[in-house]
């Protein structure tokens, strides 16, 4: 699996965990009810796996709440996996 694929993954199990959410959010508690197993809803793709819990623990200083639709915070939790090196 190629980066550009992981990415894609990723940020296709976001936008399916987080488009259920109720826009716009004001926090991260806001989008624990559209998570399908709440805090720990896990992500993987390629050798990244994480849960919600620890996303929100390592992302939280690089979102921008509230949020408006989930491309908008989907792009912001993408870019902070990049700025975290988590991606």
């Amino acid at each position: 699996m190629t980066d550009d694929d992981v990415e894609a993954e990723l940020r296709a199990q976001f936008e399916d965990a987080f488009s259920g959410a109720d826009f716009p959010v004001s926090s991260q508690m806001d989008l624990v009810p559209a998570l399908p197993q709440g805090p720990g809803t896990k992500f993987e793709a390629g050798d990244i796996s994480f849960t919600a819990m620890e996303l929100a623990a390592k992302l939280g200083s690089s979102q921008d709440f509230p949020y408006d639709d989930v491309d908008s915070l989907v792009d912001d939790v993408m870019q902070g996996l990049k700025d975290n090196g988590m991606l």
